[in-house]
């Protein structure tokens, strides 16, 4: 998760809402990503997606079983469904998305029981540090 901060704070000096995440595997990073939606003028480039993204480069297959994804904030919708796609074991989260995190926040997307996978979920772990990035980030915004 430390990591996942840092890239958080590289998102942030890049003018991006401040979330990082990493993809591992038994102990090896398979992937990392920052938000870099404005950047790349793309809606999908969420932290999660593009760090799944270099993950499933590395293995050579679109389907990671036995990873961890870590991630600064609760994923939305879109991050949550490309989690239970690409077969992610386990995510663990930092701070909670009030109005659009869809883990525990405003649905509980991961726990249904009609999708062909459940992802396995962690909230908190340094909640503080990456909640408090993202109040400084907006705070500095308005």
């Amino acid at each position: 998760m430390r990591r996942a901060l840092a890239l958080a704070d590289r998102a942030a000096a890049a003018g991006e809402v401040p979330v990082g995440a990493v993809v591992v595997s038994d102990g090896q990073l398979l992937g990392e990503g920052w938000n870099q939606v404005i950047g790349a003028s793309d809606p999908t480039c969420h932290a999660e997606i593009v760090a799944l993204r270099a993950a499933a480069r590395a293995r050579g297959n679109y389907r990671l079983p036995g990873t961890t994804l870590y991630v600064t904030l609760e994923p939305c919708t879109m991050c949550a469904g490309a989690l239970i796609h690409a077969r992610v074991e386990h995510l663990v989260f930092g701070a909670r998305e009030p109005r659009a995190g869809v883990v525990c926040s405003t649905a509980a997307l991961l726990d249904e029981e009609h999708y062909n996978h459940r992802v396995h979920w962690t909230e908190g772990v340094l909640g503080a540090d990456s909640a408090a990035r993202l109040q400084d980030f907006f705070r500095a915004r308005r």
